[in-house]
């Protein structure tokens, strides 16, 4: 199968005080302000789960009949123990099968809404990095295939699965076989990388998988940079707007050459990721601030939209 190349970004709107794990939501207005916001420079938003917020931004776009392609994901929970995860992953089976009824919960509601709005989902992943040995959400691979097998006997839009580049080449083999594309995610900062070794490591990463499997489609499904941290997992000094900035430029460079879909991450940042530090790195991957305004890599472009729309309402005015 050929995708369609694209500007490409995953998408959470949640902000100040809202919280999935809480259950608190953004409101429609809210995510149409954000689509608004995105529809200026992107076409594909990767969205992770299925639940209220999912729903809400395919109900806007339906609405306000924006031109956006949707990748549906699920969000999987454990259905195995992981030792390796370093922030703990064992679980009762009690758990571990409320676990499992809740992801085919999931399921069923991403073929829902798949058959619902099959204009704007162009694309489902079956979860999200739901493999890797650190996980704290492990799911067998043979689950994950009895996962794929009931969604592609339901829809007819390709299947994938999001995941970082290690486990493709060699545990999630037999998966590969089932699914219509590969989903990579690369973050050399998380590797401690600096900026003058990370697009090179990042095509390392992605040539990795892309080689092992020639006869199927690679894309990328997370790749961008924090612009703050407060040192877990990465180094103070190697988290900014000005290294954002470059390795944005840079990705862009070698994706859009080489015809690569890839989903930037992330459009916004979100508040209530990671630990209660102001400056944990989870929080801060967004192009744009958590109140809306761009950050460095976006305020050229987002300035010069401004600057048209101003012209164009004074013309009419």
């Amino acid at each position: 199968m050929k995708l369609e190349h694209g500007n490409a970004i995953c998408y959470s709107g949640y902000r100040e005080g809202q919280n999935p794990r809480e259950a608190i939501y953004p409101s429609y207005e809210e995510i149409k302000e954000d689509l608004l916001i995105l529809a200026e420079n992107w076409r594909f938003l990767r969205l992770y789960d299925c639940g209220p917020h999912a729903e809400i931004v395919l109900k806007v776009i339906n609405n306000e009949a924006l031109d956006f392609k949707i990748m549906l994901g699920v969000d999987m929970a454990a259905e195995m123990s992981n030792p390796n995860c370093p922030w703990g992953a064992e679980f009762s089976e009690k758990t571990l099968s409320e676990n499992r009824q809740a992801n085919i919960e999931q399921i069923n509601k991403l073929i829902i809404l798949t058959k619902k709005y099959p204009q704007i989902i162009n694309s489902v992943s079956v979860g999200n990095e739901a493999s890797v040995d650190w996980t704290d959400h492990m799911v067998p691979v043979s689950n994950l295939i009895d996962y794929v097998r009931l969604i592609k006997s339901n829809i007819e839009q390709p299947v994938t699965f999001c995941e970082n580049y290690v486990p493709w080449t060699n545990k999630l083999e037999a998966l590969v076989a089932e699914l219509d594309f590969i989903s990579i995610h690369t973050y050399p900062a998380w590797e401690y990388k600096t900026m003058a070794d990370a697009i090179e490591y990042t095509k390392q990463n992605y040539y990795s998988v892309a080689h092992h499997y020639p006869n199927t489609p690679v894309v990328i499904t997370e790749a961008g940079w924090t612009t703050a941290s407060n040192g877990r997992g990465i180094e103070t000094w190697n988290a900014s707007e000005e290294l954002q900035a470059a390795y944005y430029q840079q990705l862009l460079a070698w994706t859009d050459q080489e015809n690569i879909l890839t989903y930037v991450f992330e459009a916004f940042d979100e508040p209530w990721k990671g630990s209660s530090h102001p400056q944990e790195p989870e929080k801060h991957w967004g192009l744009f601030n958590v109140d809306r305004t761009p950050k460095l890599v976006m305020k050229e472009l987002y300035n010069k939209v401004n600057k048209i729309k101003d012209s164009l309402c004074t013309e009419v005015a």
